[in-house]
């Protein structure tokens, strides 16, 4: 009886030039050796104590990237998503900011615009495209935008953070009240960012508590009333 091919694959996502970018990396081996491809593996019995150990491996492996959130996507399975057979893997999404990649100096990661992929192997267009609307959809109604900004921030980048992945322009008062509702910031004590045109902006922080997990609200961003 042949044997089921058990692997995992990570979106990792990032925001550049205002668009969502999805880390790829040439595959070294067969089948579609030295296409770009989303980065996964095999779950190793060993070493894996479950499909996350296994995704937060092949982040740190493939990317040099332990990303600060992490979660599953879904399941992609069937006899003709892999060419070496019937194949089931498990999506992990992870966001980080554009820098965190920069600074792992990985080679061969490539960072493509979401909206520009062609030619993916397996099923990584479809899992892709199901990432990105994982992450717009919880965006308006959860703190998850802000894994995509750097360690401090001021309001104002957060706000744009949410437009770009949001597809649309946001509210400034909505847009407060439902930071206050996420209630997941904090300000950095005496930091403030000068240098602009306007006068200096309060900088901001993720609570602790928020560092490994969402704030959730109710009503989504831009909802009416």
């Amino acid at each position: 009886m042949p044997q089921i091919i058990c692997t995992v694959d990570v979106v990792l996502l990032t925001l550049k030039d205002s668009l969502l970018h999805v880390a790829l990396l040439k595959r070294d081996h067969p089948p579609f050796a030295g296409v770009l491809a989303l980065p996964g593996g095999y779950v190793n019995p060993e070493e894996d104590a479950d499909t996350r150990d296994a995704a937060e491996r092949m982040l740190r492996v493939k990317t040099g990237i332990a990303s600060p959130y992490l979660e599953q996507l879904s399941t992609f399975s069937g006899r003709g998503r892999d060419p070496r057979g019937w194949s089931i893997s498990v999506v992990y999404y992870a966001l980080v900011n554009a820098e965190v990649i920069v600074q792992s100096g990985h080679p061969g990661v490539v960072m493509a615009a979401v909206g520009q992929l062609k030619g993916l192997p397996f099923d990584h267009q479809q899992i892709i495209e199901a990432a990105t609307h994982r992450v717009r959809n919880k965006s308006s109604y959860s703190s998850l935008p802000v894994y995509l900004c750097g360690e401090t921030f001021t309001l104002p980048q957060l706000q744009s953070v949410y437009e770009a992945i949001l597809g649309e322009v946001v509210n400034k008062v909505s847009f407060r009240r439902k930071i206050e509702e996420l209630d997941m910031l904090e300000p950095v004590e005496g930091a403030m960012e000068t240098g602009k045109a306007n006068r200096p902006a309060q900088l901001y922080r993720l609570k602790n508590r928020f560092r490994q997990q969402l704030s959730l609200t109710d009503r989504a961003l831009n909802a009416s009333n």
